[in-house]
């Protein structure tokens, strides 16, 4: 039914002050898992991307992390990882976890998180791919950037078109939904 076989999470390396951010990173990794959907990731053993690890190695899912040799300092390569690609930059870091994805989905974070959705948003936009790119609005997290993408389209930067290449899920189940809707 699904053709997503691996999905990469974008999300922050802290885990913010709200718990609902945790809570949904860990049902995300579950519901992933337990869909037989492989995460592909940063690669660390902090923040939200830890969250969504532990819960997909958990319920027994496959994980694949991608980081960056110069992150593992600060991000600590995960140890429970199957399978772990270091690169020598954030840009073969993108590439690579794009390469091997099905689909996107964005939790909360910081600039790196925002950087990276907007790349893979830009990307659909030129064609480059046709991966369903998901924007969990958590707890209302992405609010005023729905807010501010629903702008640009009202002035015209953005076409109507376009904007549909960006779902949003405000649940776990509405991302799921996304991608089972997704026909490649």
């Amino acid at each position: 039914m699904m053709n997503i076989h691996h999905v990469c999470v974008f999300c922050g390396s802290r885990k913010g002050n709200n718990p609902a951010h945790i809570k949904f990173a860990r049902k995300l990794g579950k519901a992933l898992a337990q869909n037989n959907i492989g995460l592909v990731f940063g690669g660390g053993s902090v923040g939200l991307m830890n969250e969504v690890a532990n819960a997909v190695i958990d319920e027994g899912g496959h994980t694949h992390g991608v980081i960056p040799g110069h992150l593992n300092k600060r991000e600590r390569i995960h140890p429970g990882v199957a399978k772990m690609d270091v690169t020598d930059t954030m840009h073969e870091r993108k590439a690579k976890m794009s390469a091997l994805c099905d689909a996107y989905i964005t939790l909360p974070g910081g600039f790196g998180t925002f950087e990276e959705l907007l790349e893979v948003i830009t990307w659909a936009q030129l064609e480059l791919h046709v991966k369903p790119v998901i924007l969990a609005n958590v707890d209302g997290y992405y609010d005023k950037l729905i807010e501010f993408i629903d702008h640009a389209v009202a002035t015209e930067f953005i076409t109507p078109k376009n904007r549909q290449l960006l779902k949003t899920a405000e649940t776990v189940d509405q991302c799921i939904r996304h991608l089972e809707q997704y026909s490649g």
